[in-house]
């Protein structure tokens, strides 16, 4: 099996960037999910209510991030917030400190989402805990929805596909990885891997939203495809018989996917990289 896919999505919920090799980081992917929109109320929000956010564009740059977005001239974020001031954020039941944008930042995103709203970073000193049930060694997280690191196959998707009346790409669920040459949803009973010289350990697998309908380059909803069709095999329940709750899933969930957190740090996965499942 061989790493085909590298993703990451450096502000939450906006367009993800495609890239040829990535470093392990003990959060996730570096850049990974570091920024994150938030409320007045300062709690996240994402393509669950603004689906919008699928077509505004993050590219790395150097120093900091370029934004862009139809009608609105380039943002330039950079790597460290100009402004000193901290604010806790919500992230799910997650609370945790975060540096605040400058007001021209904010600004920008407000008028380009219509709606108020702040951008925030997470800072190194800032540890988000994953999950307790699967928390091995102080494991923590970035802005993402539970954990660091998502894997799906190839085949997983191909599976799907023949089942839709049209086909969407792999863009639909956001992941990390993806691996080629695995059997459809093999990843389901992955205990452990090595994608080149890190291992992973897997977690859950992936309870799947309504994000999985948003055109990701139009940023609309498309209906109710493909979580009706995923809905009809691909429930926790009819999965994990025996023991979604242990697996800490709802019964009804919609499985698509694996979530992983790293067991070695500060390597760098690259495209082709062999992928062994050691357990």
């Amino acid at each position: 099996m061989k790493l085909s896919e590298i993703n990451i999505y450096p502000i939450k919920s906006l367009k993800g960037i495609g890239l040829t090799e990535a470093k392990v980081e003990r959060r996730g992917l570096q850049y990974d999910r570091r920024w994150m929109l938030v409320d007045d109320k300062d709690i996240f929000f994402t393509q669950r209510e603004f689906p919008k956010m699928a077509t505004i564009t993050v590219e790395l740059a150097e120093n900091g991030l370029k934004v862009s977005a139809d009608g609105f001239e380039d943002l330039f974020v950079p790597y460290q917030p100009s402004t000193d001031e901290k604010i806790k954020v919500r992230v799910w039941q997650s609370i945790c400190d975060a540096s605040l944008s400058e007001n021209k930042i904010n600004g920008w995103f407000s008028e380009a989402l219509k709606t108020n709203c702040r951008l925030v970073y997470m800072p190194d000193e800032s540890e988000r805990k994953v999950n307790p049930l699967f928390n091995h060694n102080d494991d923590i997280v970035s802005f993402a929805d539970g954990y660091p690191f998502l894997i799906i196959g190839e085949n997983s998707l191909s599976d799907l596909n023949s089942r839709l009346e049209s086909e969407i790409p792999m863009n639909r669920f956001r992941p990390n990885f993806v691996v080629q040459g695995s059997d459809s949803f093999a990843e389901d009973n992955w205990k452990k891997l090595s994608i080149g010289n890190t291992i992973f350990r897997t977690t859950k697998s992936c309870e799947r939203c309504v994000i999985t309908t948003v055109d990701q380059n139009k940023g609309f909803f498309t209906g109710k495809e493909p979580l009706k069709t995923l809905a009809n095999y691909r429930l926790a329940k009819d999965i994990f018989p025996n023991n979604f709750e242990s697996f800490s899933l709802n019964k009804n969930a919609v499985i698509f996917g694996q979530n992983l957190i790293a067991e070695n740090f500060e390597e760098s996965v690259k495209i082709g990289d062999e992928i062994t499942v050691l357990a």
